[in-house]
Order: structure tokens, then sequence, then C-alpha cells
């Protein structure tokens, strides 16, 4: 059976992105680094909108309010034009050009789920929020991962996160510091139905 992995990089204040800033807003370092290039293969979920992202960047579209990728983002990039990758979509049409991407069009819940089952291995999120938002309610997230960078992008952060999610408890099962400033933070997710009652013995 697979495991689901879903993995967020975030500032601190719950964005996916901002406008202007570069990729990891700027602030890998070597440990964080070395760290993203000891991870296991996966294959990798998103939906449209990350896709079209990320394919335009592997075909050499610079990011907006950049001149040219930095060494980390365009490693980043090469690794996952390398990975297996599904994308779930009704609006993409075959053949998708990003190498090594398989388009299904099925309800991505079904699809992941009948994926966990019958697979082995990583699957493992990328961007996608409504995809990880569906996959978190269904009950399929097996563990959710959170790189928390030292940013507050209040003026300029774009895709916030949670917006949307279900109550969620969540079971610390990893924790480290990179580079003295970036926080991995890996826990265990139980969606709840109500907020706890009472207060913990």
């Amino acid at each position: 059976m697979s495991e689901l992995l879903v993995d967020f990089i975030t500032s601190l204040d719950g964005y996916a992105s901002g406008e202007g800033w570069p990729g990891f807003w700027g602030l890998e370092g070597p440990e964080y680094l070395a760290w993203l290039g000891e991870q296991p293969e996966a294959t990798y979920l998103m939906g449209a909108n990350t896709y079209r992202l990320m394919s335009g960047f592997a075909a050499g579209e610079v990011p907006k309010g950049q001149n040219e990728f930095r060494p980390e983002e365009e490693a980043s990039v090469d690794e996952l034009t390398r990975a297996s990758k599904v994308v779930f979509s009704s609006s993409l049409e075959e053949p998708l050009t990003w190498a090594n991407s398989t388009l299904v069009r099925d309800d991505a819940v079904e699809a992941v789920r009948a994926m966990k089952e019958n697979g082995s291995g990583l699957l493992s999120t990328i961007g996608s929020l409504s995809l990880c938002r569906s996959l978190l309610r269904a009950g399929l997230v097996d563990r959710f991962r959170v790189g928390l960078f030292p940013v507050i992008t209040g003026a300029t952060g774009e895709e916030r996160i949670y917006d949307g999610y279900p109550d969620v408890a969540l079971e610390m099962i990893e924790h480290r510091t990179f580079d003295g400033r970036i926080q991995l933070l890996e826990y265990k997710p139980r969606v709840l139905e109500h907020p706890p009652l009472g207060t913990p013995a």
C-alpha cells in the first residue's frame, strides 16, 4: 500500500508564495538543500494550475520578477522533470508535454484512494492547494509536512493554504531546524467532525 504525503513550503503566515519573492523565499541554505536531495523517490500528484506553472518553469519560463533561475530553483525543477507525475484535470489535453506526466480525468479522491490501495512507495503532493484539501478531507493523508520559512508576506502573499480546511488534529512525528532558520514540522493528521470536548488530561 502506498503512503500519501501532503508537503507544503510556507511563509509564517501560511502563504504558499509571494509576489516578487524567489523560490524558497530566497532563504534556502546548505542543510536544507542537502536534506531535499536525500528525500526518497516519489510519485508527485498535482492539479492543472500547478502543472501549468511547473511545466512552464521546466520549459524555461522564468518566475515573474526574476531575470533567470537561481541554481537551487533549476535543480529543483530538473528533479521534478525526472520524477513520475500524476496530473488531475478535466481541462488539460493529452498528450502532456512535461516528461513523465500522466493525465487523470477521473475524480481525484477516488483515483488517489485506488493508487494508495493498489500501489507501493510514496505519493507526494506538490502545490495544488484544492487537491490537498480534498485529499485531507477524505482522510487519505498519512503525513502532513510543512517547511516553515521565517518570513511574513502580509503585503505580497499569494495562495493562502488553509482557507476552507476542516478542523484537523495534528500529531507531531518529526521536527527539526535547517540552517538555523527553516523549521520542518511533520504530523500525522486526523480530521475532526467537531472541536474536542473538554481539555486534555
